[in-house]
């Protein structure tokens, strides 16, 4: 059994997220010692554009990469029902981190909220 916290994936996304950075229309999401900030361009209904900025362990950074990448080009309402479960398994995320994460299912919540707001 690896002593290493972190898988590859962790890894590599936390050295270099692809989703770093800011679109549109932000939310962000506090807690559990992250802070974090989801944005989003929308053309159509769809989401046509996914940032984030996060201040958190790789896990967390890791976390908000993969779950813009898998919002990215998704209808809006993808937001609102967007589930953490495979990222955790994706990236081994200990369950002492859940909170953690929890925090980043609420901030798409909130910017689902937002986008859909006149």
């Amino acid at each position: 059994m690896s002593r290493d916290p972190y898988n590859t994936e962790v890894r590599q996304r936390f050295a270099a997220p692809a989703f770093a950075g800011r679109a549109d229309t932000a939310s962000r999401g506090r807690g559990q010692g992250v802070d974090i900030e989801f944005s989003a361009s929308c053309d159509d209904q769809r989401i046509a554009s996914m940032r984030f900025r996060a201040y958190g362990c790789p896990h967390t950074i890791a976390a908000c990469d993969l779950a813009c990448e898998q919002l990215e080009g998704q209808p809006l309402a993808a937001l609102a029902s967007f589930s953490s479960d495979g990222l955790m398994r994706t990236l081994s995320v200990p369950v002492e981190k859940t909170g953690r994460i929890l925090v980043l299912e609420d901030a798409l919540r909130d910017l689902n909220s937002r986008l859909e707001s006149p």
